[in-house]
């Protein structure tokens, strides 16, 4: 699954090219820009700051694909509703 993953996950490099770039490649870029942009000071709460980066994002496409339908985005992420609807309201999208 993590294989069909990597492909699923991909955008385009830019509006006119048709090669993709995973979405594994510009975590990493994005990563390494956020170490070289430090200038000395020392990283915090990383794991944090990177959940928050995706996960919103994440949950708005499945909800968006799921047409609202918040079991079936749950079933979709592999998560249980409950645990979905907590994150929901913690990113402020539990709003209907």
């Amino acid at each position: 699954m993590s294989s069909m993953l990597n492909g699923a996950l991909t955008r385009p490099a830019t509006r006119t090219a048709a090669r993709a770039i995973p979405l594994r490649t510009m975590t990493a870029e994005a990563l390494d820009s956020y170490f070289s942009t430090l200038n000395g000071h020392k990283p915090g709460q990383l794991y944090d700051l990177v959940l928050r980066e995706v996960e919103e994002p994440l949950f708005k496409a499945v909800l968006d694909y799921a047409a609202g339908n918040q079991s079936r985005a749950a079933e979709i992420l592999g998560i249980n509703r409950g645990t979905l609807r907590k994150k929901l309201k913690a990113y402020g999208l539990d709003a209907a």
